[in-house]
This record gives C-alpha cells, structure tokens and sequence, in this order.
C-alpha cells in the first residue's frame, strides 16, 4: 500500500532477496522493518524475527495480521500450549514470520524445531543489543550467533537506528556476517526540532515539563529513567489536569496491554514511560518527546527522541538535564564493570559455596548476602558475567531429564486422600515406587521418560509433581542447575579475566556518557552535534531546528515556584491548573516562625520514617500555607494547596496536632 520505497529500502529487500547477509542502519521511523518483511512474504520458507519487547512483536504483528499477513509470535505472555499452537501452524507453513524473543533459544528444542520447518531468514531487530558497544546490552542478544548455526545458518539482516562505526563492527562480528551489505542512510530527521532545558532539582522539571506540554499541543511521550519516577511524574500531570498514564515493566499483562492501547488510539494526552517503551512501535503522530532525565547514551537519546515525528510533520525533542543525573549514570557504569577486587570476591564465594563436582546452587543475592553488604547485588550480577564470559565458571541449567522427588504421604494417605480423579497421580506415583522402593523417603533421581507412558511426558510429569507438592505428597526439584566452577584447583590469582577488556569497556561507558553530558552543554547546533557523533557527513554548524540556533536556549529553567500545578483539592473536579505561589490574599509573613519550625521538624521526622526526602511530604510552601491559614479540620487542612487525599489521611491528624500545640502555646 506504500506508493514508493523510502531510502536504503530497496537496496536492503534486494540484497535479502539475493539471499545476501545484510546490516541496515536507518533512522527511526525509517522504515526498517519493511526490509525484512517484504522478503519474508516472498522466500519460500519461515522468516525468524529475533524482536526484544512482548510490546515491539504485539505491534508488529497486530499490523500485519490486519493486512491479512501471516504473522505470528512466540514469548512469555503466552501459555506453553500457545507457544505450541503457534510451532505447529509454522509447521504448517500457516506463517510466514515468526517474532521470538532471543530468551526463547536459551532452553528447550525451539532453535531445531525451526529448523526441521526451514528458516529462509534470519532478522536481528534492535540489532544495537548485540553489542558490548551498543547501548542495550543484552546477555541473551550474544548468544544468537550459536542460535543462527542451530538454525543451519541462514542468510541474516541485522537492523538498527542508532549505531557508531564502533557498534556497527562489533555487530558484524558478533554475528559473523559474511561480507554484509551495509546500508546506512542520513540520519538526519529534519522534522524534529531539539532543544535542552537546564534545571536543577525535580521540582524544576516537573514545572519545565508541564511548560513544554501547555505550549506544545498534541500528543506526547514522556521518558524517565526508574518505574519510581514514571509513576510520580505521571501523578504530577494528572494534578496538572493533564490526562496521562505510565507504562513500565512492573505492570501486570493486562494493565500494561490497556496503556499501550490508549496510547494506540490517542486515548491519552501523554504517557510516561522507561526507555523500553517504543522501541519498534509504528506510531506515527507523537508531538513531543521529552526526556525527563538524562539518559547514559546519545544513541539512546537519539533513538527515543526519534518517535516523535514519525508522519513527518514537525515535532519537538526536549531534554529536562540536571547535572546530578550523571551520577546515576556513573553508579550502572561501575556497577555493570566492576573493580578486579570484586570479580575476585564473587569468585571465592562462588567457589566456597561448591560441591565437589564445582557446582554451586547459589544465585546473586545469595552472594551479595555472603559479603555482608560490601558488594551490592548488581555488582554480583555483572562479576558472574564477567566470569562466565571469561570461562571461569559456567551457567548450567536445571535438567529437564532428570529429576529429584522424595515421597512424603504413606501409602495409606494416598488411597484415602487421592480417590477419584486422582489416576494420574497415582499412576505417577507408582511408577516412582517401581523406581526406588522405599528409598522414595530418603529422595531418588528419576528420568520422566522412563516412567508410565500416558503422563504427557516431561512436562505433564512436572505438572503433576508440581500439583502433588502442593498437596504434601512429595517434594521435588529439577537436578543441576546453578554456578559451575569450571577449574576448582585454579586459584583466584590466574583467573583468565581479560582485565583490560573490562577497563576498556568501563573508559567507553564513561565516555558515552560523557558525550552525552557534552550535548546538553553544547553551544554550538544541537543537530550538527548528533549527526557527528554517529559519523553523518551531513552534519553542518547551524540549523533550524534547535533552540541555540533559534536563539531560545535559556541557560537555566524558571524556578518550579512559578510552574508547578497547583494541587487539586480533594473533591475538585475540572479547575484549570494553578500557579504555585501562595493566593494573592495570602500574606507569607503572616505565618509564625515558630509554626513553621514546628512543621518543618515535623515533616522530617515523618520523611526519616517514609525514608524519603522531606519535599516528598510537603514542599516549603505548603507548610508556609498552613501556618498563615492555621487549619483547625481536616476538611480546612485539605483546602490548602499541596495537601491530596493520601496525605491528608497518612499525616492530617499529627500536623492539626502541631497546629494546636502552638494555639495553645500561643494563647498561654
């Protein structure tokens, strides 16, 4: 239905089609998807879509199916006989493109089933996940160079907006792609206007975000980096009397299913999101993007801001930027490469908790628990990487063969309580009492394909087991499984950690974010900025489109005083949002130093027990309110700006307290 191929397009549906390796690098809203559906519809066998995000495949697939394709999807929303439904109509030849999620070949038979189907294609979406370079680093993206041999090694396209010279190397040889067709186009969105607003507390970026969505109309994403921060920002624009939602990984299925739907169908004005939120979604008409918080990355800023404008009508990029948001940055930095010392510690405890066959059952918090807090849980998680990546220890997965029961219930119990109904288990157990006897008390190791056939095999085995231990009639575990040293006599000192490595890619984290930094500084054009840090010869000293070329870069954001939405009272329904400052008729100095004083050390006390920071109670300004109007109910105390429903049951009683406290003192 499109009238004509966008650029690099057909160059990449003819380099496929000749049945070519290929890595296409177009901007977002390129049209990269395209390059690998087109050949899918017309190669002979199943197209395999290696796709990141259960939201990016929902996508993709809803629009397909709608156009009669046939498309399909297999990850973890789905129950295993969906997934098995969905296997078998591929085998079927009913689908022609198949979007799994790279976890999905790290256990089990799906690489070789879809090879005995035949693979004519191999697409690598968000391929940037590859890459120790990349800005997505994701373990289970590294291991699709094996899952491409067990496929038969079909010809590959690897896809992508945002990748450096550096990452688009490191992509080709994570694949090991034969002489790859590259394609990269400009990266140059000429519809989108950046700009950066300097703040510096929280409080100034809620005021700079709801100024940017009053003078921007039309819809828009909002990025932060924490669920934490999504859930409060999005409280802030609904106070703001701007109708939003957020979106990030903590929402169960369906809620998270209804946010993408609203936002599908313009049924919100904005949603506040994590970065995962997207990523290869089709929606062409978004407004703004603002970045609530810097990210680690310009490639991740370019990619996210790269949503708005995807119809090509013009739209605005705003980044809300703090110079303390570097610091978390830096804390996922060496979190994510940690110092020698701590890859040697996690090492010890690793080969501590070892049985003799080198095999430990423990897991990250285990060993982060082990140091007593001297090492924290995420910096365990990327020392284990380290070593598994190094050959030090090896991530062995429980078997699916081999499983460990031990009989709890007599015989007696499980004529009585098993009665009708209960064949199958009892079949089951029989066949574990033809296996061990009465060594079934003390625990057997038996192979599920050895017992009665009729069970439903491995799987229906474990379900029965899993259905049985919850009634007290065994106990059982899959065997394996956990840390494996690889070398037990090999002491900590001649670990075969590529110690260099680990500086480099630390000192290029580092330095990412330290363009990143240099971006929301700059005073040259924004967009000359972006187009040369990914190597884009387009790249120019002015533009049109950023505020320091249009001269309307201020140095620093107005003070949130003058910009943040007035609370709305309890009950209050449609008042327009409100300035801040305190009402005209309502004199600062009239407030009793020692009133507020009181409220203030009220407000700490109740901030140290919440273990928040204290203008998480209560901004400055509404304690100033209270002591000027001196609410004596709390149907007054709920009139004062500042004061919601939540908190005016959590705290209003103990501020009435203080309030009469110093009536009274007053009085006497």
């Amino acid at each position: 239905g499109y009238p004509e191929f966008r650029p690099g397009q057909e160059r990449a549906v003819a380099a496929v089609l000749a049945r070519r390796d290929t890595l296409v690098i177009l901007p977002t809203g390129g049209g990269k998807s395209l390059c690998f559906q087109v050949p899918a519809l017309m190669l002979p066998g199943l197209t395999v879509v290696v796709s990141p995000l259960i939201s990016l495949m929902k996508d993709q697939v809803d629009a397909l199916t709608a156009r009669d394709l046939p498309a399909t999807f297999i990850n973890s929303s789905l129950s295993g006989a969906e997934v098995s439904s969905r296997l078998a109509r591929a085998e079927r030849g009913e689908v022609k493109l198949l979007y799994v999620a790279p976890e999905r070949f790290d256990a089990g038979t799906t690489a070789e089933r879809l090879r005995a189907i035949g693979v004519s294609l191999l697409a690598v979406d968000e391929a940037h996940c590859i890459s120790e370079w990349g800005h997505d680093f994701r373990p289970s993206y590294l291991r699709i160079r094996s899952v491409r041999e067990r496929l038969g090694t079909p010809p590959t396209i690897a896809l992508t907006a945002t990748a450096t010279g550096d990452v688009r190397t490191d992509i080709i040889r994570q694949l090991q792609l034969d002489r790859p067709e590259t394609i990269v186009t400009g990266f140059d969105r000429k519809n989108l206007s950046y700009s950066v607003v300097r703040t510096r507390t929280e409080a100034d970026k809620d005021a700079a975000l709801i100024a940017a969505l009053e003078s921007h109309p039309g819809l828009a994403v909002i990025y932060a980096s924490t669920r934490k921060a999504v859930e409060r920002i999005a409280q802030v624009l609904e106070r703001a009397r701007i109708p939003a939602v957020g979106y990030h990984a903590g929402l169960d299925d369906d809620h998270r299913r209804e946010v993408q739907d609203a936002f599908m169908r313009d049924g919100v004005r904005a949603i506040v999101a994590t970065n995962a939120f997207g990523m290869g979604i089709d929606k062409p008409n978004v407004r703004l993007v603002v970045h609530h918080a810097m990210p680690g990355t310009l490639e991740a800023y370019y990619q996210e801001a790269g949503r708005a404008g995807r119809d090509g009508l013009p739209s605005e990029c705003v980044l809300l930027h703090a110079f303390s948001d570097r610091f978390t940055h830096e804390f996922f930095i060496k979190s994510a490469n940690p110092d020698r010392a701590v890859v040697e510690r996690v090492y010890n405890e690793v080969l501590r908790a070892a049985d003799a066959n080198g095999l430990a059952r423990v897991g990250p918090a285990d060993i982060a628990s082990a140091t007593r807090g001297q090492i924290k849980e995420r910096e365990v998680e990327s020392a284990l990487r380290i070593l598994v990546q190094s050959g030090s220890l090896a991530n062995e997965l429980a078997s699916a063969t081999q499983l460990f029961v031990r009989l709890l219930a007599t015989p007696l119990r499980i004529k009585s309580e098993l009665g009708d109904g209960g064949e199958a288990e009892r079949e089951l157990l029989r066949g574990i009492w033809r296996v061990g006897g009465a060594r079934s008390y003390d625990g057997i190791t038996i192979d599920p394909n050895a017992l009665a056939p009729g069970l439903g095999g491995a799987a229906g085995i474990a379900a029965l087991l899993e259905s049985l231990q919850q009634r007290q009639f065994v106990v059982w575990e899959r065997t394996g499984g956990g840390l494996r040293v690889t070398n037990t006599t090999r002491p900590v000192s001649e670990l075969r950690v590529n110690w260099e490595q680990v500086e480099r890619r630390r000192a290029g984290d580092m330095g990412k974010l330290e363009s990143m930094q240099k971006y929301a500084y700059t005073s040259a054009c924004r967009r000359g900025f972006l187009l040369r840090y990914f190597g884009d010869p387009a790249a120019s000293s002015s533009c049109t489109g950023c505020d320091i070329c249009l001269g309307t870069h201020k140095k620093e954001a107005p003070a949130a005083r003058a910009a943040t939405p007035r609370v709305r009272k309890r009950g209050e329904r449609g008042r327009a949002a409100h300035s801040t400052r305190l009402p005209d008729d309502i004199d600062a100095s009239a407030a009793q130093p020692a009133l507020v004083a009181a409220l203030r050390e009220l407000r700490t006390s109740l901030a140290r027990a919440a273990k928040v920071p204290a203008y998480c109670i209560f901004p400055d300004r509404t304690l100033v309110e209270m002591a000027v109007q001196r609410p004596v109910s709390l149907d007054a105390l709920g009139d004062v700006r500042g004061v919601g429903p939540a908190k005016l049951e959590r705290y209003g009683e103990k501020i009435l307290a203080v309030i009469r406290d110093s009536d009274d003192t007053e009085a006497a």
